[in-house]
């Protein structure tokens, strides 16, 4: 296999790595309480997911 024949810079390895970006999650309106919650996932607010209480809620 072939290997490098020189060191590679810093500033080389970190040009490639530029479009590696942590994006954000998408989040959407819960329909029951309206607040934002994660996709695909019971709202931490009112514990509901899909028309059903699924867990309940923490009291603060």
């Amino acid at each position: 296999m072939p290997n490098p024949k020189r060191r590679h810079s810093k500033t080389r390895g970190r040009k490639r790595r530029t479009h590696y970006k942590a994006t954000v999650p998408s989040t959407q309106e819960c329909p029951n309480c309206h607040e934002p919650k994660l996709q695909h996932r019971a709202c931490p607010n009112c514990g509901y997911y899909n028309g059903r209480v699924i867990t309940t809620p923490k009291e603060a």
